[in-house]
């Protein structure tokens, strides 16, 4: 990524010496003789970075500084300064410069400066450039993904949803079972009616029965009205039995009942009901292990599992990640009135190197912690739960004593690469680099 600086200096020789100096770093420079010029140039270009004087003639750099801090605030602004005291240079950061710097001006002390301005400015602008691909990726409320597993997922959606079909949805807790069902009945025909959704796992055996089927008046001890069943007040929508393998037997019946013949009778009852209700469920079981075992009843087994859609882990597709997080930042800083810009290259590492045994919602979690936490406006390593940034034996490289920064950017390039099993995109990404950058560092190292 070249990034472009706005350089507002009145001074010629300055301004021409610092634009050359900066042209050298390998930045694209626009050059402003006062601040009025440098804000026609801020509404006619991207602008990354703006380097200006305090004082000049039209519109001074304070100015200039308040101009882009109300306009751009994610354009960071560095301040020159050769009149004064230190106080006007301090008074510009209170009014929002990343820093400043006194004339006669240090080169080495600007590039520094300039590189990690910009490095928040990347942060900022990868954020941005996810948060437009994830609407290209999203299917529904934070169904996200990238990955073909999760193309997969989403083409059996749009495939199942129009149908009456029954599905299985299959996965470890916390994939997001639910949105997935979620998701279906709402592109379904049946969309307008109610979704009527049944943690089975939360109730007991005694409740289940009752809480899907309905009981008469009297049925049982405190029975003191008739009350209608989930099933009931399904009908002509859908109805999401999550963890469906906690049910008992007796239950299973009844279930296999419904699908069958679509009726059941309320507990205690002996009216027939009849409803016509889409079933979707969910499980994080072996329900195959479960029917050998004898726990679960084969024929209810084929009955639900018309389709089956099979969520994978997410340890198993974090080329979702990038995406999920940035979806969760905007959610939480909305939510918590922050404003974060993105997650700094430590962060993203240690996140993407974590395998997620909680899935989706513990990412979710750790997400809105870190924003919630967060001191600055962007999520560092600091900012996440300690066993998050915990490094594993393997993820270190080995250096001798005396090695250069080159020998040790070489070897870090060499094992990312290895770990991301040659896949480039991903390297970048955990590396923290764009692809050009580490494509042109891995020819300079040898390292094809």
């Amino acid at each position: 990524m070249k990034f472009n600086i706005l350089l507002a200096e009145d001074e010629k020789n300055i301004r021409e010496g610092l634009a050359k100096n900066l042209e050298l770093d390998g930045y694209q420079v626009y050059q402003a003789v006062d601040g009025q010029q440098a804000l026609e140039i801020m509404r006619q270009e991207e602008i990354d970075l703006v380097v200006t004087d305090l004082r000049m003639p039209r519109l001074s750099g304070e100015q200039l500084l308040n101009e882009v801090v109300q306009h751009w605030p994610s354009v960071a602004v560095i301040v020159l300064t050769g009149h004064g005291t230190i106080e006007t240079a301090v008074q510009a950061m209170r009014d929002g410069a990343f820093d400043f710097l006194t004339k006669p001006l240090d080169l080495e002390r600007l590039s520094l400066l300039v590189r990690r301005a910009l490095s928040t400015r990347e942060l900022v602008l990868q954020h941005r450039q996810l948060q437009a691909e994830l609407e290209g990726r999203r299917l529904s409320n934070h169904i996200i993904g990238k990955s073909p597993a999760m193309q997969k997922v989403f083409e059996m959606i749009n495939q199942v949803a129009p149908t009456k079909a029954s599905v299985l949805i299959t996965g470890e807790s916390g994939v997001g079972k639910e949105l997935v069902a979620d998701a279906i009945h709402r592109l379904s025909p049946r969309r307008e009616k109610a979704f009527i959704k049944v943690h089975c796992a939360a109730l007991s055996e005694s409740l289940l029965e009752s809480e899907l089927f309905g009981h008469e008046k009297g049925a049982f001890t405190g029975a003191v009205n008739r009350k209608r069943g989930r099933f009931e007040l399904a009908h002509l929508g859908s109805i999401f039995l999550d963890e469906i393998g906690e049910i008992n037997q007796s239950v299973q019946i009844k279930i296999l009942r419904v699908l069958q013949e679509k009726s059941f009778e309320r507990v205690g009852g002996e009216q027939t009901v009849e409803v016509d209700v889409r079933l979707i469920a969910a499980t994080n079981r072996d329900l195959k292990a479960e029917i050998e075992q004898g726990t679960f009843r084969e024929d209810l087994y084929y009955r639900l599992n018309v389709v089956n859609i099979h969520i994978p882990p997410l340890r198993e597709r974090k080329d979702d990640i990038p995406l999920l997080v940035s979806s969760f930042l905007k959610e939480f800083s909305e939510e918590n009135g922050k404003i974060i810009h993105g997650i700094d290259q430590k962060a993203r590492a240690a996140i993407h190197r974590y395998q997620w045994p909680g899935n989706i919602r513990e990412l979710r979690n750790t997400i809105e912690s870190a924003v919630v936490l967060a001191k600055g406006d962007i999520i560092t390593l600091d900012d996440l739960p300690p066993h998050i940034g915990q490094d594993n034996e393997g993820d270190y490289i080995k250096l001798s004593i005396g090695a250069s920064m080159a020998d040790a950017e070489r070897e870090l390039i060499r094992a990312t690469l290895a770990a991301e099993k040659g896949n480039k995109s991903k390297a970048s990404e955990v590396l923290g680099i764009g692809r050009k950058t580490l494509h042109r560092k891995i020819h300079e190292y040898g390292l094809e």
